[in-house]
């Protein structure tokens, strides 16, 4: 089948996972507003999504996005290493034109993967795994909470914890560069391209990469000095 064996088809799945992989980070995004307005309605909205048949379907289909694409960019990449031989060896500098994140999207995309682990362990393993385990309460420094208050999760993690806070701002810029190039590549191999637009999608995956890094890390920093927003108090245990 052309879809899994040939470069072209491989390139067009990886291209589509990333796509929906964008949406997610819009989604988590808006996710992260509210809790920087809202204690209480982050908690709502995590209440609603929990262990829930609907979130459980969704994590499933984005852990596939999240394997998928990394498999299919791992295997494009050992390809094209490949097929370049020792000519690979010839270029230390990067090709005029071709940016450097073109040149170190793998790099880029373990980085993000590491970290995304580092962030399912702090949320996921003790908020939705821990609830689909039938556990009411789970331990979170000196105290224990709801799986269900992702405030106190999130004041934990991020409120006063500088090292933390700085993972994650280096998190947001290797996501920056990898979707700077990631997002109007991905719409190149669709074919949602001409002469025009080729430029304009240059343009946008900057302003989306952008917007999605910046705000993520304007959150966080406001999760660092002042925790969730809605008045409620630091996690028991800080």
């Amino acid at each position: 089948m052309w879809l899994l064996n040939s470069s072209i088809g491989k390139k067009l799945i990886m291209s589509i996972s990333g796509i929906f992989l964008v949406l997610f980070l819009l989604f988590h995004l808006s996710m992260n507003v509210a809790a920087a307005f809202s204690g209480e309605a982050y908690n709502m909205i995590c209440s609603l999504l929990g262990a829930n048949w609907y979130a459980v379907a969704a994590t499933l289909v984005l852990a596939a996005g999240i394997v998928i694409h990394f498999v299919y960019a791992l295997i494009l990449t050992l390809q094209n290493r490949k097929a370049r031989g020792n000519d690979r060896y010839a270029i230390n500098a990067r090709p005029k034109g071709v940016e450097w994140a073109s040149q170190n999207m793998l790099v880029l995309g373990i980085i993000i993967l590491l970290f995304m682990v580092l962030h399912f362990s702090q949320f996921w393993y003790k908020m939705m795994f821990a609830e689909l385990l039938g556990h009411h309460e789970v331990a979170l420094g000196a105290a224990t909470v709801s799986p269900q208050d992702g405030a106190a999760f999130i004041n934990y993690y991020f409120q006063g914890n500088i090292l933390i806070t700085v993972l994650y701002l280096i998190w947001y810029a290797a996501l920056w560069f990898h979707l700077t190039h990631g997002f109007w590549s991905a719409i190149q191999t669709i074919g949602w391209n001409n002469t025009i637009w080729m430029n304009r999608w240059i343009c946008i995956s900057k302003i989306v990469a952008t917007v999605i890094c910046a705000v993520f890390a304007i959150i966080t920093i406001v999760f660092y000095l002042n925790g969730v927003g809605g008045g409620l108090v630091a996690c028991p245990g800080l």
